[in-house]
């Protein structure tokens, strides 16, 4: 099958704008015989399958705020997110230590909670595999822009 990169795509797509009269990007790609490297590989198809795949993935970007004090990781926490949106990260870690140092729950992890219900782009998180830190380590998956 012949290589095609994307700007000769969209140029066939916009050109043949006439006689594609309703027809999705999907179906006027698979008429054209043109493989969508994303769903092939898992990316794309229903919201569930993306998700799945997003719990998989490693982090686009980790931040660790071990040793901060609540207010300095908040103001970490917003301007890592805020990076992560603008650079269309899907999935981040943060790294807030297990507070095996503090009395009930660990005052960062708490942070971290509290400023994830608070941001409107801050989706589905929880903790990471042991590997990869435990409880002393949430993952968040980045929600996109609304395209309006």
């Amino acid at each position: 099958m012949k290589k095609t990169d994307f700007g000769d795509i969209l140029n066939k797509w916009e050109n043949s704008s006439s006689s594609r009269q309703g027809q999705t990007m999907d179906q006027w790609l698979k008429d054209n015989k043109i493989i969508d490297k994303d769903s092939a590989a898992g990316r794309g198809g229903s919201p569930g399958e993306k998700r799945r795949h997003l719990h998989h993935k490693k982090p686009d970007a980790v931040l660790d705020i071990h040793g901060l004090t609540s207010e300095q990781a908040w103001t970490s926490l917003d301007v890592f997110l805020a990076n992560a949106r603008e650079n269309n990260y899907e999935k981040i870690r943060i790294i807030h230590g297990k507070g095996i140092h503090t009395n009930g729950t660990p005052a960062l992890e708490l942070t971290v909670r509290k400023f994830l219900e608070k941001c409107s782009y801050a989706g589905e998180s929880g903790f990471e595999k042991s590997s990869n830190g435990g409880s002393g380590a949430t993952w968040v998956l980045i929600k996109n822009p609304d395209p309006s």
